[in-house]
């Protein structure tokens, strides 16, 4: 327990470093550059097409001719952009995560443990092709939990357990990987999981409570089109924090508690020395040489 709260409240300090800030702001970055680029070579065509579509559908003539009727014949002119921005917009926010997912991770990992644990070894437990291979395997494995236990959430209560907790799941087995992936061996990787499997759960199921937060202004800027350009940012950032604070807690949960199996190891062989009687050497006698003594 003393090992959970300590890295949370570490976990939040490391939150106002200014490279975690900086990282922050990242996907905001990545998405405005991405957008740009879209917007610069592929709007006009995409303009074209969409109004297009909208002319020849029967349902949305249909459409149009009732907003004309109630006064909001206006909202035929932007339809065509609104339409674009939100099919687009997801595609650059999940791709952009991803992007600062990959990068933030390592370096994370690798300031907790230049400024905490700067003579931790690194054993390169696990390749990146394996660790690919781990992230996508548990993906798919909580997708499956996913569809299968959906008919469970019709019980009222199960809807607010089950998905947290098998999401937590995820978080937990693909963070606290790669936070052990380059500084631990597969052994000792192996140790962590068994003895802290619990406490790790708990982490990725709290983060993943606190994901569903930048939810909630996603659905607001969805719902609120007009504030959609503002809030739509303002989730990113705060979905990326999270996920910092995330990393960041997975990050000094696991190496300390990889420094302590370490330090425990290291200890053995002293405490098993210290146990073991050692028989003396066997003491030379000693003939004590007396001047004169000896004719």
């Amino acid at each position: 327990m003393n090992l959970f709260l300590d890295s949370f409240w570490r976990a939040g300090a490391y939150c106002l470093h200014p490279r975690v800030i900086l990282l922050s702001f990242l996907p905001l970055l990545l998405m405005a550059g991405v957008a740009w680029a879209l917007g610069y070579f592929y709007w006009d065509p995409a303009m074209d097409w969409v109004r297009s579509l909208l002319e020849s559908s029967a349902v949305f003539n249909h459409v149009w001719d009732w907003l004309e009727s109630i006064g909001a014949g206006k909202l035929k002119v932007v339809a065509g952009p609104l339409i674009i921005i939100f099919a687009v917009t997801p595609i650059i926010v999940v791709v952009s995560l991803l992007v600062v997912a990959i990068m933030m991770s390592p370096a994370l990992v690798s300031l907790v443990a230049t400024n905490r644990f700067p003579l931790l070894e690194r054993k390169h437990g696990g390749s990146f092709l394996f660790g690919l291979a781990w992230s996508l395997g548990s993906t798919v494995l909580a997708i499956i939990a996913l569809i299968v236990s959906t008919p469970l959430w019709l019980v009222p209560p199960l809807i607010l357990v089950l998905p947290p907790l098998i999401w937590g799941w995820l978080t937990y087995r693909v963070m606290a990987f790669d936070t052990l992936v380059d500084h631990a061996s597969k052994e000792e990787r192996r140790e962590i999981f068994r003895r802290h499997r619990g406490w790790l759960l708990g982490i990725g199921v709290l983060t993943g409570y606190l994901g569903a937060a930048p939810s909630l202004v996603w659905a607001s800027g969805v719902l609120f089109a007009s504030m959609f350009v503002i809030l739509v940012p303002v989730a990113i950032w705060i979905y990326t924090l999270v996920f910092s604070f995330s990393a960041l807690w997975f990050a000094h949960y696991g190496l300390s508690a990889l420094h302590a199996l370490r330090s425990g190891r290291a200890a053995t062989p002293d405490a098993a020395l210290m146990a073991t009687p050692i028989n003396p050497p066997l003491r030379a006698q000693v003939v004590p040489i007396i001047p004169g003594g000896a004719d």
